[in-house]
């Protein structure tokens, strides 16, 4: 069968790799042709053997105003992904979160009879709750990943399918790298992480203000997880003050592994550092017109997903303006060793992680999947 992904960021093209190998495992029979891949993604989702129509780079626009500002690049890319849709008309159209974009692409698949299946929600119970409807009337099938989202979709009249969380498939998949610390050239001192996200906005807005904290901590040393999909120049431009900092690219759970704990831009990474039971501290700032809108609109009391799950403060969240050098300052001293928060956050992250439950969400989800599209082929 024909398959078609899109992923708009770094983590779904993680999620749409592994399902494209879980896929590939149920779909293979040798009375039909091989399972086919094509797509919206990044180099993982192109080396599980997605045939790659573009980079998410080019489509990774963080807050509103982001978003408005880049408009015209946003209708461009998402008319050119209607027309490749069409021209290829595969058996099924397979959208990984990025709901802006995803959810007009799932309208515009139904409208055409073309199939399709939502992998890893979008964050509708974040904020305007009621396009669960429109998910409903769009979206064959929905796999959801995270414990809540079963119940919140039931009050709407959707049946979910709850497959769990595919990021414990990373995380088992994990081998800490050998040698790793002494590649990284650091020293005797306990490291602290700086993971200022994946879109080049998060982190010209949050890298600074983490790294201003540096130079209270002598007795830490600072390692900054960069990604390769943006330019090594953005880095270097905000660390040529910081001569001390290291830095690792691609490496976030090698990083996290050799941490005593870590500076975390809200995102998926939040969740990651919880399940490798590293103490964070959580930051997320936008522009003034972004916040103000999403401050407005969200519907929920947290933005880490690790305080969602729980629907209680584990994790200290500091957004906008309070993300200044003295209170990140003062958190993270608070969840060093000895600190007076480091105990109860690790004891939180025990409810999280038994809420997350076991490794095999791509597997199950693409079952599932290859499962669902023959049934579907049986009945017409």
């Amino acid at each position: 069968m024909t398959y078609y992904l899109i992923a708009g960021e770094r983590s779904g093209d993680l999620h749409g790799a592994n399902l494209i190998r879980a896929i590939r495992q149920y779909d293979h029979k040798t009375d039909r042709p091989e399972a086919t891949f094509r797509g919206y993604g990044g180099e993982q989702m192109e080396a599980a053997g997605a045939l790659l129509v573009r980079h998410y780079r080019e489509m990774a626009f963080m807050g509103f105003l982001e978003v408005v500002q880049n408009l015209g690049t946003i209708r461009r890319i998402l008319r050119e992904c209607q027309a490749d849709l069409l021209a290829h008309r595969p058996d099924v159209l397979i959208l990984i979160d990025y709901a802006g974009f995803n959810l007009r692409m799932a309208r515009f698949a139904k409208k055409h009879g073309i199939r399709v299946f939502y992998y890893i929600s979008p964050k509708v119970w974040a904020w305007n709750q009621k396009r669960a409807l429109k998910i409903k009337a769009n979206v064959d099938k929905l796999f959801t990943i995270l414990p809540f989202e079963t119940e919140f979709f039931a009050k709407y009249g959707y049946d979910v399918e709850y497959v769990g969380n595919p990021l414990l498939d990373a995380l088992s998949e994990f081998h800490p790298k050998a040698g790793f610390w002494e590649e990284t050239g650091l020293d005797d001192r306990p490291v602290v992480a700086l993971l200022p996200g994946s879109r080049r906005q998060e982190i010209t807005s949050i890298l600074p203000t983490m790294l201003s904290v540096t130079r209270q901590f002598p007795d830490y040393q600072f390692v900054v997880g960069t990604v390769s999909n943006l330019p090594d120049s953005l880095y270097d431009s905000l660390l040529t003050d910081y001569p001390t900092v290291f830095r690792v690219s691609d490496a976030a759970y090698d990083l996290l592994h050799i941490s005593t704990a870590a500076l975390v831009t809200s995102g998926t990474a939040t969740l990651e550092t919880a399940l490798l039971t590293i103490p964070q501290v959580v930051c997320y700032k936008t522009t003034g017109i972004s916040y103000a809108i999403a401050k407005h609109l969200i519907a929920v009391p947290f933005i880490s997903l690790v305080n969602l799950i729980e629907n209680r403060e584990i994790v200290i969240e500091l957004i906008q303006s309070d993300l200044t050098p003295d209170r990140i300052t003062a958190e993270l001293r608070a969840i060093l060793p000895g600190g007076t928060r480091r105990d109860a956050q690790l004891a939180g992250y025990i409810g999280v992680q038994k809420k997350m439950g076991r490794p095999g969400a791509s597997e199950r989800a693409g079952r599932l999947m290859v499962e669902e599209l023959r049934k579907h082929k049986k009945a017409v």
